[in-house]
């Protein structure tokens, strides 16, 4: 018998069906660690112009408009408003609000995989069985003349979570949590929802914000307790040590945006104000608030800062004429920032490395999720 082995395989991988996409060329130089980077563009509400962009680092291509070419029999593309975006194992979910599905993806192609119905879907989180989706479950604030609310059209019913099996695809369950739910995490067995009432501020019951974190154990999902933190929640990460962090908005004219620590004895601690965008990586939350978020009519005063064990700690970067819209934090350090624009025409995505611009590409409408295979 004779055995043979060497460190290539005797049957290479084949080049992804995507390869022959091209788009503008940009300067990969200093990213490592990942494949793709896959940019949510939202578009307008009502426009049905929710696109998906891509930068491939094997050929430094950043590509747009990648559903709509990789899915040319989809021909309403990927549907209206693109709310949030999250690679699982080897497929790319994304929650498209207004069309109310859950699209999957390919991450290797952006071939279409599954599309689940859900209704008003915002945010996402997983474990190793399934994916979580946080739902306005049909809340809505409809106005009539002078911004006045037609309360005869509106509704404002409590938010749900529904729960996805990742091998099946399908919908197995769902709970009731808070007003207007955002963001999820999940850590040591509980699922954290930010509960935001971004509606319920304008309706019946309450006329107020909701600011709880509904705490959902997982493996009988229940509701087991909520947590009070602040008004008009956002977003909630895990830093894997036992803290939750949670974002806030505020009210916009008297409660600032900020970012807000539970502690893993369960007590709640205030980091610091200015909080309007935020991204995590590893046990690190960063965020970009503006100084004159009251002021409508100052330009904005960007702050940047990072929190690591419930400390608020320096984090300098020029945004130099950026407007964050939404931003990550790539492997090595990198930071990729999305400016909207006029929320109209297409936006632009911009590349920073040590601090400093490298680069920026046109991107869809509206963009402001990314994810990283």
């Amino acid at each position: 018998m004779l055995f043979a082995a060497c460190n290539e395989p005797f049957f290479p991988e084949k080049p992804s069906i995507d390869s022959e996409l091209k788009g503008e060329v940009v300067d990969v130089n200093g990213l490592s660690g990942f494949k793709k980077l896959f940019v949510l563009n939202e578009g307008q509400m009502g426009s049905n112009n929710a696109s998906l962009d891509m930068l491939r680092i094997s050929d430094s291509n950043y590509i747009t408009g990648v559903f709509k070419k990789m899915n040319p029999s989809e021909g309403a593309g990927l549907g209206d408003v693109g709310n949030d975006i999250a690679v699982i194992g080897d497929e790319l979910w994304i929650a498209v609000n207004n069309s109310g599905i859950v699209d999957v993806l390919s991450a290797r192609d952006e071939t279409e995989l599954a599309a689940i119905p859900v209704p008003m879907p915002r945010c996402m989180a997983y474990d190793d069985q399934f994916v979580y989706v946080s739902s306005w479950n049909g809340a809505v604030v409809v106005y009539g003349p002078n911004w006045s609310v037609d309360a005869s059209q509106s509704q404002n019913p409590k938010g749900v979570v529904y729960r996805i099996d990742r091998k099946t695809k399908k919908v197995d369950n769902s709970i009731e949590v808070g007003y207007q739910p955002e963001g999820l995490a999940v850590y040591n067995g509980k699922l954290y929802v930010a509960n935001s009432g971004g509606i319920s501020a304008f309706l019946l019951p309450t006329y107020s914000y909701d600011k709880t974190v509904s705490v959902i154990d997982i493996r009988s999902f229940k509701v087991e307790k909520t947590i009070d933190v602040e008004i008009n929640l956002q977003k909630v990460y895990s830093d894997g040590k036992g803290n939750i962090y949670v974002t806030s908005y505020g009210d916009y004219y008297s409660v600032h945006s900020g970012l807000w620590q539970i502690k893993p004895d369960g007590s709640v601690a205030k980091v610091a104000d200015y909080a309007s965008y935020s991204a995590v990586s590893g046990d690190t939350v960063y965020c970009i608030g503006n100084g004159n978020e009251f002021d409508y009519t100052a330009p904005a005063a960007w702050k940047t800062w990072k929190c690591k064990n419930g400390i608020k700690e320096s984090w300098n970067i020029s945004l130099d004429n950026v407007n964050p819209y939404g931003f990550a934090v790539l492997p090595g350090g990198g930071i990729v920032i999305a400016d909207a624009g006029d929320y109209y025409n297409p936006g632009s995505v911009s590349l920073f490395l040590d601090g400093a611009r490298k680069w920026t590409v046109q991107s869809g409408v509206c963009p402001g999720h990314f994810a990283i295979w």
